[in-house]
């Protein structure tokens, strides 16, 4: 948003816009994002994630079906996640149900990750109390023998969740503290922008 700013149409365009940006300007782990969560009693939890994918129906990330994340995503599909990037000085949040992606999605995309990290797939009882670290490694070496040389398949334990967005807000740091904030709903299946104040 420049010092005249004009309200995007499309918060989804504007968030591939910033992202973009964000590579371009050096962020170490630009699609690194805080996912936000909170279980039946409605106790929060928050964890830093990767974004995998953004589009118009929402925002991907991946993780073992036994965590604890998504343990509360079935109890309580909402999800919040928040990106902040130093090096342009803005932040986008986004708030919205929680989806499973379809199998066919969850192996699409693991079939593109590193094979090491197709073997850690399998290999990770996430979150589960372990004996040492080389207990992890055993278990990656046990994997990897099981598997050989061919394809690793997607673990039945381990795919996505869709954040389908119901608000998306930008906020853009500016000079004593008058920061740009907008934030975009779509109550009605539109998307409508308000300016608020920061």
């Amino acid at each position: 948003m420049s010092s005249a700013p004009s309200v995007p149409p499309d918060p989804i365009a504007q968030f591939t816009t910033w992202l973009g940006e964000a590579e371009k300007s050096g962020v170490p782990e630009p699609t690194a994002m805080a996912v936000a969560t909170a279980d039946a009693d409605g106790m929060p939890n928050v964890r830093m994630l990767l974004l995998k994918g953004v589009e118009a129906r929402g925002f991907v990330f991946y993780t073992n079906l036994g965590s604890p994340k998504a343990a509360e995503l079935t109890a309580n599909p909402r999800a919040v996640l928040c990106f902040y990037w130093n090096q342009v000085k803005r932040q986008v949040r986004v708030a919205g149900p929680v989806e499973r992606v379809t199998d066919a999605e969850a192996d699409a995309y693991f079939a593109t990750r590193a094979r090491l990290s197709q073997i850690g797939a399998w290999a990770s009882h996430q979150s589960q109390p372990m004996a040492g670290h080389f207990e992890l490694e055993r278990n990656c070496a046990a994997v990897a023998l099981r598997f050989g040389l061919g394809a690793v398949p997607r673990p039945p334990h381990w795919s996505g969740f869709r954040v389908v967005p119901e608000s998306i807000e930008f906020w853009q740091e500016k000079p004593f503290r008058l920061h740009e904030r907008i934030r975009f709903t779509r109550p009605q299946g539109h998307w409508q922008s308000q300016w608020i104040f920061p």
